[in-house]
Parts: C-alpha cells; structure tokens; sequence
C-alpha cells in the first residue's frame, strides 16, 4: 500500500513550499529513488523547474518538465498532467509522488510512497485537510512531520 506523508510547514512565505520542495527532492534523490512532482499548474512547474536550478549553490538536481521532449531517463520530473501522460510504469517506474496540487491526483496509487506539503496559507491548509481525510477514509497509514 502506498506511503503517504504530510509535511506541514511552519510559514506560508512566497515560494515557501516549492523551496521545501527542491530539499526533499535533494533528500530523495540522493537516496537513489526516482520522482514525481506534480503541480497545479504550468506556472508553478515553471517556477519550480527553475529552482531546482538554483535552490542550492553547487548542487544540481537532474530533471525535466514532462512533455513530447522529457527524457525519460531523468530521475525527477515535473508536470501537471492527468493520469494518462504522467511517467511511472515499468520497470524503471518512478518511486514518489510530490504533490503540490490542490486535490489528489488520480494516479497517486501507483507511487510508493507520496508526499503532501502544506503551509500555513490558509487555502493551502483546507486542501491538506481534505486531502489528508482522503486518504485517511480510504485507510491510508498517515505520517505528519512539522516542518519549522
């Protein structure tokens, strides 16, 4: 059964969550897994995409934003996708899910594991709530960490 975690974070600063989110890429990536990002939209997976370049000085985190010309190899991607386009089957499927999406995404089952972060913003904090009750009725083992 797939893995869910809740990150909830202490403020709801511009970028807030997008930055959090380039850390716990670095964090699993470095583990060796592949993953997902999925955003709410192509402005966020732009914005996103970009600082993945620069988060950090000196470290790089190989992605792409999915599309006709993803490279499929790449250990993270990102997009807003639906179920049909977003990358995960097969033998090299991709092992997490980051979402940054208002609601769950449909295809969330196939990860191993998923990622939910939510800051203090209070539109933010309703979705995680009703995400989190989500997963929760359908008898998903839920973990929260505060994030300060």
């Amino acid at each position: 059964m797939t893995r869910i975690d809740f990150y909830i974070l202490a403020e709801s600063a511009a970028d807030n969550r997008l930055m959090f989110t380039c850390r716990l890429a670095d964090k699993v990536y470095n583990k060796g897994h592949r993953i997902y990002i999925h955003t709410e939209s192509q402005d966020q997976a732009a914005r996103l995409d970009e600082l993945l370049w620069t988060f950090s000085a000196g470290n790089f985190l190989p992605h792409g934003v999915c599309g006709d010309s993803l490279d499929t190899n790449l250990p993270i991607h990102i997009g807003c996708a639906n179920e049909l386009s977003v990358p995960g089957d097969g033998a090299d499927s991709i092992e997490v899910l980051i979402n940054l999406a208002p609601s769950v995404p449909l295809f969330f089952s196939r990860f191993a594991r998923v990622a939910e972060i939510v800051d203090q913003e209070a539109d933010n904090r309703l979705k995680g709530r009703e995400r989190f009750r989500f997963y929760r009725d359908r008898g998903y083992t839920l973990e929260s960490h505060t994030i300060s």
